[in-house]
């Protein structure tokens, strides 16, 4: 079972040719992002509250978010897209769905209904001057998508089912519909709206059509996706005659994960899924995306063109999600409908036609170059989680990316909206890190990146650990840090007795003298797993597993070993570990460094002592012998902006003078060696909770990597940094 796959040559990453040449060319990089939260009250600021749909005013100087667990809408100032100002919200009397500035108009689509059986809802338009309701039109039910082009305005009404009936099966009355009407530069006449029926038309429940999402092009043609009816219908805006309507069809998906276990295995297949489309967008006058997001019994993990007859022009397949896997960003745990396409958009900036696809669970955005044939993938952006509302906007050489899921950590952070900008750059700044492939052709997989260590001959070669996220297959990862983005070009399967070594929570890795290396395995109390020190060979086989005296492991609450380093040599070297946190013994504030002999396998121990914060908790993430001191990452659980300690401590050698367990332990004396919120800081995100790995190289150069969880909870991006010589 032991696999080591050692990646080819620079063609073997998946965008050979385009965005990892380091030849000029114009790319988005990330400029700002804003916590949404900025809008509200400080009184407020604990509630819920989400950015889903956006818009932007005609200058492109405000965007327009919708927030509908807050029933109201939100305005940033984005005058300066480096600097968006928060610029207040407005009540909308309902769930706001979706919102389109026209002129100097919002137009709104709020939902009002009651219940499923009873929808409602009603356009609201805000003149957006004097940040105030003008005036409102009813509409014939719950709408969901408003767009508007060429004098023409389009609402889906799609009067959702209910799931937990009967399964979410279809039909489940009443139907919904499309309304559209003619606008008079930014105003409109409620009487003048006309509904569309949408009945009879799809294979698939046709009495019970669910418009989902609606665009118009520079004809007045509408394009509305009925996403659980797996349908197509175009519109002509100006007369209301459905043009054409066709089936969103299927598609065949190989080399796919299709299993929850822990693992990402591009083995499986899954043939005639559904598209269901969700959002669409037209690319011209003649062809569209849809975001193929599944709802029901679909999801088919990209995106399609069509032209406006019906026919397929090009169909990505799992070519969007194989990219995501080798960014990281792959969430395991959905892999009924992997990274969940949701959200489309499409401009012209300069002499390119750009097509955005956003991934819902992998919480990244594809650009894609429109070459009338098989589109050029050029870069993939990072977003919060979530993203849902995509925007470009040519005139200024922004996009923007809204975010509906909050950060999950204690003490949760809201949703933010993230600005990139398009300018002539060598590469774009995102990824910093990707894999190469394997000896299949496919990506390495990986993610929950939790601790590293440097080769000692080569510089820039660093080795890798993945944590209880892949917990079904725990695997030592080698990485060329000489590339830019860094490459990881190799993975080694930790194994015990020839499988798979599984109910490991690796959280360090250190270098061991024969070769082979060191982890720390972090305990689980309530679960029963024990806090571990594993001595595997080269080859990833365990050769020894190394459990805490009892006295101690009867003490161990969660959060144990995160970290291992390796001091001495021969007879004096010691493995030390880092615990995360205090343990039923330890004083507040003050966790264990413990030492572990090999040659007479004994155990000892000295103090460390942590900062304190008004926030979350304090601990340690990784450990790192250089020289004579030990590098020790220290940080809270805290994110974006309630972050406020993430740092590099050293401690000297000659104070790392372990006593045996039992007896007081004497405590280190630490030394700041840099605060890492200004690094974190750089990548214009939100700062990430889980800095976690420390090492430096042979030349020495050092580096930190943040864990992204294997994407549960979390936007999945990981920052590379290289700090250079400390």
């Amino acid at each position: 079972m032991h696999r080591s796959l050692v990646a080819g040559s620079v063609a073997g990453v998946l965008l050979a040719g385009s965005a990892l040449n380091a030849s000029a060319a114009e790319y988005f990089d990330r400029i700002a992002s804003f916590p949404i939260i900025a809008n509200l009250a400080d009184a407020d600021k604990k509630s819920e509250t989400v950015a889903e749909i956006i818009s932007a005013s005609e200058d492109g100087n405000l965007l327009v978010y919708t927030d509908s667990p807050r029933k109201s809408i939100g305005f940033i100032d984005i005058t300066d897209p480096a600097a968006p100002k928060p610029a207040g919200t407005l009540a909308v009397g309902g769930e706001p769905t979706s919102v389109k500035i026209v002129g100097g108009t919002a137009f709104v689509a709020v939902n009002t209904s009651e219940s499923y059986k009873s929808p409602s809802g009603k356009l609201v338009l805000v003149d957006l001057a004097g940040r105030k309701v003008s005036s409102e039109c009813q509409l014939p039910g719950q709408p969901d998508s408003v767009a508007a082009n060429a004098g023409v305005l389009a609402i889906a009404i799609e009067n959702e089912r209910d799931e937990k009936v009967n399964d979410g099966a279809l039909p489940q009355l009443p139907a919904g519909a499309l309304v559209i009407g003619s606008l008079n530069g930014n105003a409109i006449d409620c009487s003048g709206l006309k509904t569309v029926a949408m009945t009879g038309l799809a294979d698939v429940a046709g009495d019970d059509p669910e418009p989902e999402y609606v665009d118009v092009n520079d004809e007045g043609k509408i394009v509305v996706t009925l996403q659980e009816n797996n349908y197509i219908v175009v519109v002509d805006g100006k007369t209301g005659k459905v043009e054409s309507h066709f089936s969103a069809g299927q598609a065949d998906l190989k080399n796919i994960d299709t299993k929850k276990d822990g693992r990402i295995d591009l083995s499986g297949s899954m043939n005639g899924v559904p598209r269901e489309p969700d959002g669409v967008h037209w690319i011209d006058n003649n062809r569209f995306a849809t975001a193929n997001e599944g709802d029901w019994k679909g999801g088919s993990r990209g995106f399609t063109i069509f032209n406006k007859d019906g026919s397929v022009s090009y169909e990505s397949g799992a070519s969007l999600e194989h990219e995501i896997v080798s960014l990281g960003h792959y969430p395991e745990s959905r892999n009924k409908k992997g990274i969940e396409i949701e959200g489309i958009e499409a401009a012209r900036f300069g002499q390119d036609n750009l097509i955005f696809v956003g991934s819902e669970r992998g919480s990244v955005v594809g650009i894609y170059r429109d070459t009338g044939a098989t589109p050029e993938l050029v870069q993939v952006l990072p977003t919060g989680i979530g993203p849902e509302g995509l925007i470009a906007i040519p005139s200024r050489n922004l996009f923007i990316a809204t975010s509906e899921t909050p950060l999950h950590v204690d003490g949760g952070v809201a949703p933010h909206v993230m600005i990139y900008q398009r300018a002539e750059r060598t590469a774009p700044a995102y990824p910093m890190i990707r894999s190469a492939k394997n000896a299949q052709g496919l990506p390495i997989a990986w993610g929950a990146l939790s601790g590293i260590a440097a080769d000692k001959s080569q510089a820039g070669k660093l080795y890798a650990i993945t944590d209880s996220a892949y917990g079904g297959a725990p695997r030592i990862l080698t990485i060329d840090a000489t590339r830019k983005p860094a490459m990881i070009t190799a993975e080694t399967l930790v194994t015990r007795k020839g499988q798979a070594a599984e109910k490991l929570d690796l959280e360090g890795v250190a270098l061991a003298s024969d070769g082979g290396f060191w982890l720390a395995s972090e305990g689980n109390v309530p679960k029963g797993v024990k806090n571990l020190l594993v001595k595997v060979d080269a080859k990833g086989e365990i050769q020894e597993e190394v459990s805490l005296p009892a006295s101690l492991e009867e003490g161990a609450k969660n959060y144990g070993f995160e970290g291992v380093t390796v001091t001495g040599s021969g007879a004096n070297e010691i493995v030390w570990l880092a615990v995360q946190r205090e343990w039923a013994d330890d004083a507040k504030n003050s966790v264990k460094l413990l030492a572990y002999k090999p040659s007479d396998k004994s155990w000892g121990g000295v103090r460390y002592p942590l900062d304190k914060t008004e926030e979350g908790w304090v601990g340690l993430s990784e450990i790192t012998a250089a020289g004579d001191r030990v590098i020790i990452i220290e940080r809270d659980n805290q994110i974006a902006e309630k972050a406020k300690l993430k740092k590099l401590y050293s401690v000297s050698l000659a104070d790392m003078k372990p006593v045996v367990l039992g007896g007081e332990l004497p405590t280190v004396k630490k030394t700041e060696l840099r605060d890492l919120l200004p690094d974190l800081k750089a990548a214009k995100g939100y700062v990430l909770d889980k800095v976690e790995s420390f090492a430096i190289d042979a030349a020495g150069e050092a580096y930190i990597i943040t864990d992204n969880d294997g994407v549960n909870d979390s936007s999945g991006e990981t920052q590379f940094l290289k700090l250079g010589k400390l």
